[in-house]
């Protein structure tokens, strides 16, 4: 085996994400018809905060606070208290990618496996625990702890730290995100490996050392 620590993102790379089948199940549990024009909405304020996130420009905290705000006003409650309903949501819809729990048994012995993510702490042990993923995983790297996200390389140095400090030429990070994790790997020092599902094209900037379809495909890779 080429590498002796393989570090995956987390969501929609270990484990998929559906934030919609979430956002239903928290609100249909509050008695709330949450559509896919709701959804739309929520996600016009969503997704730049994580860029922002992701930049330092802001904080988990202040996320998670400013996503919710809307419907916390409109049902009298608090975006703390729709943050944490919606991270249970998510636990109990938890599943693996396809061909995740085969690479992660493949991998035993021959080397260890991290999470790096810039998702929240609520949800991590418990989709580890319930997907039975808990047995593979040796360290979970939550930028919300770290207080830095992919991709700055402080994260990246904070993992290597955590395990060790092992050659930067035997680490590889795998994730779905071009910018966050690949970007955030290629920037640290170390090999990378896009999961990229769809077949989007790669720019010109960023050059993962490899493009996988599936996890099965990386699975292939990583014992030729």
């Amino acid at each position: 085996m080429k590498y002796d620590w393989i570090f995956f993102d987390a969501d929609e790379t270990l484990f998929h994400f559906d934030a919609f089948k979430g956002l239903q199940l928290m609100f249909e549990r509050k008695g709330v018809d949450f559509n896919e024009q709701d959804f739309a909405t929520y996600q016009e304020v969503n997704k730049p905060l994580w860029v922002d996130y992701q930049n330092g420009d802001i904080t988990a905290d202040q996320l998670k606070h400013t996503r919710f705000e809307f419907w916390a006003n409109k049902l009298g409650t608090t975006p703390a208290e729709l943050n944490s309903a919606f991270l249970d949501a998510m636990g109990d819809i938890c599943s693996v990618l396809p061909g995740a729990k085969e690479l992660m048994a493949s991998l035993v012995g021959k080397a260890q496996v991290g999470i790096i993510t810039n998702g929240f702490t609520d949800l991590q042990a418990i989709r580890l625990a319930r997907t039975g993923m808990d047995q593979y995983v040796k360290h979970v790297i939550i930028s919300e702890q770290v207080g830095m996200a992919k991709p700055d390389v402080a994260i990246f140095e904070h993992a290597l730290e955590r395990v060790g400090n092992p050659c930067k030429t035997r680490v590889l990070m795998v994730g779905d995100n071009l910018h966050s994790d690949i970007l955030g790997g290629l920037n640290f020092g170390i090999e990378t490996c896009w999961l990229n599902p769809h077949g989007v094209n790669a720019t010109d900037e960023i050059k993962p050392h490899y493009t996988v379809r599936s996890l099965s495909e990386l699975n292939d890779i990583l014992h030729a």
